[in-house]
C-alpha cells in the first residue's frame, strides 16, 4: 500500500505517531486510511490510545520551557522555512490529500497554498508580540502588561481541510511560544503527520509538536483535557461536540477556542440578478466540493424568482464532473467516507417525503466509491430537518418566501457554531434585515 501511495503521490508520508520527536507505533494497532475515490485502503497508521496521548503531554510539557524561551526570531524561521519546504512540496502534499479526502486536486493544490500560508504569516507575527506600558489612574504607578505562551496546546482538527486546519492551529500556537499535541481526523491523518515532518525538517525541535491519530478521539481527547499541564483547546468540528468538550475543559479550567459546524443562509431577493446570485451561489455552496463549515446550506429565495434561480443553480450543478480527484477534468470528487454520503441520502431522502422536489441529482451514481450526484431540492418545508442541522454535502436546498419579510425571520439559526460565511450572503436588498439575524 505504501509503495503505491509514494508512486502517485510523490512522497512517502509517516504513518506513526509523532511524540516528542519519535515515530512511535500506538498502542492500540493500526488505522486503515481509505480512498473515498474507490474505498480501497493506500495506508495503515498508527493508532493512538488515551496512554499515548499523556506521553505526548509530557512530551510537549518537557518542550514547552525551552521552546518558549527561544528568541521570537528564531521561531519565526522555523515556521518561515516550513512554508518553503511546503511550497516545494506543494504537488506532492496535494496529491496525498486528495487520496485520503477525495476532493478534486485543483481544490486540493488551493489548500495546500492557503495551509502553507499560514506559517508564511505567522512566521511575521512571531516578533511582534508587543505588550502594553500604561499609566496607572492614580498616576502613581505604571502598569506593565506582557503576553506570556499559555502553554500546552491541544489540537483538534476536521478532515475537509487536513492540513490548513492544521497549519492554522500549529502556527499562531509555536509563533507565541506554545507546544502542541495535535489530533486530525481519522479520515485524513496523511495530510497532518506529512505536515508535522516538514515541521521537524525546518528545525522545531522535539517534542515542540507532536500528533496522534487515533480511532478513540473521545477518550483521546478527555485523557488530555484532564491533565493540568494542558491549558489550551483548540477545536474544529461538530457543536455536539463541542459542547461536550467545553464541559470537559471546565473541570480544569482550560482555555478554549472552538470553530463549531455552521448552517448558513443564502438569501435571494425579488430585484437580485439572478445570473449573479447563482455564480454567488456556485462559490459561497460548492468551495471544496461543498463540504466547508462555511459553505451556503439553505437558500431562502423570493418567489417571484425562485423558479428562475433553482432552474439556473441546477443547470449549473448538474453540468460539474464528479469523479476521482486525480482525474483530469474531476469538479467534484466523493464524499470522505460511506457515513457522509450516507446522511447526505438520508437528509434527501426525508426531504423529498416532506414535499421537497429534486430538481437535480437526488441519489449516488451506480459506481464504486462514496459519490452523491450534486443535488438541489426546492420548496423545501421551513420545518424540514434537513434545513435545520449541517451536512458536508453537496446538496442546497431552497425555500420560497412571498415576501421581503419573511426571510428576515427564517434564517434565524441560534447555536449553530461557526459564522455564515462572516455576514448571510444576500442577492438584491442586501441591507434590509442582517443586522437582526442571529446566526451563529
Amino acid at each position: 500500500m505504501a509503495a503505491d501511495l509514494a508512486s502517485i503521490t510523490g512522497m512517502t508520508a509517516p504513518t506513526e505517531l509523532l511524540i516528542g520527536g519519535q515515530w512511535t507505533p500506538g498502542r492500540a494497532g493500526v488505522i486503515p486510511v481509505i480512498d473515498p475515490a474507490t474505498e480501497d485502503p493506500i495506508a495503515e497508521v498508527a493508532n493512538a490510545t488515551p496512554d499515548d496521548a499523556l506521553d505526548a503531554v509530557a512530551a510537549a510539557h518537557g518542550a514547552l520551557a525551552g521552546w518558549a524561551a527561544t528568541p521570537p526570531r528564531v521561531r519565526g524561521e522555523c515556521l518561515r522555512r516550513a512554508y518553503e519546504l511546503m511550497i516545494a512540496d506543494a504537488e506532492a502534499l496535494a496529491r496525498l490529500m486528495v487520496m485520503e479526502n477525495g476532493k478534486a486536486l485543483r481544490d486540493a493544490r488551493a489548500e495546500i497554498t492557503y495551509a502553507a500560508e499560514f506559517f508564511r504569516w505567522f512566521s511575521e507575527e512571531a516578533v511582534r508580540l508587543a505588550g502594553m506600558v500604561a499609566t496607572a489612574p492614580s498616576g502613581a504607578n505604571r502598569i506593565l502588561v506582557q503576553h506570556q505562551p499559555v502553554g500546552v496546546a491541544v489540537l483538534v482538527t476536521p478532515w475537509n481541510f487536513p492540513a490548513a486546519m492544521a497549519t492554522r492551529k500549529i502556527g499562531p500556537a509555536l509563533a507565541a511560544g506554545c507546544t502542541v499535541v495535535l489530533k486530525p481526523a481519522k479520515e485524513t491523518p496523511l495530510s497532518a503527520l506529512a505536515v508535522a515532518a516538514i515541521l521537524a525538517q525546518a528545525g522545531v525541535p522535539d517534542g515542540v509538536v507532536n500528533v496522534l491519530p487515533t480511532q478513540s478521539p473521545g477518550p483521546v481527547v478527555g485523557a488530555m483535557l484532564a491533565d493540568p499541564r494542558v491549558r489550551k483547546l483548540s477545536f474544529t468540528g461538530s457543536t455536539e461536540v463541542g459542547r461536550t468538550l467545553l464541559r470537559t475543559a471546565a473541570d480544569t479550567v482550560t482555555n478554549c477556542s472552538m470553530e463549531l459546524g455552521g448552517n448558513a443562509p443564502f438569501l435571494v431577493f425579488a430585484d437580485a440578478d439572478i445570473d449573479a446570485a447563482v455564480d454567488g451561489a456556485m462559490i459561497a455552496k460548492m468551495r471544496n466540493g461543498g463540504e466547508a463549515c462555511t459553505a451556503a446550506n439553505r437558500f431562502y429565495v423570493h418567489d417571484a424568482v425562485a423558479a428562475e434561480f433553482s432552474a439556473k443553480l441546477a443547470a449549473r450543478l448538474s453540468g460539474l464532473s464528479v469523479g476521482p480527484g486525480l482525474d483530469d477534468g474531476t469538479d467534484l470528487g466523493p464524499l470522505v467516507n460511506a457515513d457522509t454520503r450516507d446522511k447526505v441520502a438520508t437528509l434527501v431522502q426525508a426531504a423529498t417525503e416532506d414535499g421537497s422536489k429534486v430538481v437535480t441529482g437526488g441519489s449516488a451514481p451506480d459506481r464504486r466509491g462514496y459519490y452523491y450526484s450534486p443535488t438541489v431540492l426546492d420548496n423545501v418545508p421551513v420545518t424540514a430537518g434537513i434545513l435545520r442541522g449541517r451536512s458536508s454535502g453537496r446538496s442546497p436546498r431552497s425555500s420560497g418566501s412571498p415576501t421581503p419579510t419573511r426571510p428576515s425571520r427564517w434564517p434565524t439559526t441560534p447555536n449553530t457554531g461557526s459564522c455564515p460565511t462572516s455576514t448571510p450572503l444576500t442577492f438584491g436588498a442586501p441591507c434590509r434585515s442582517p443586522s437582526r439575524w442571529r446566526l451563529g
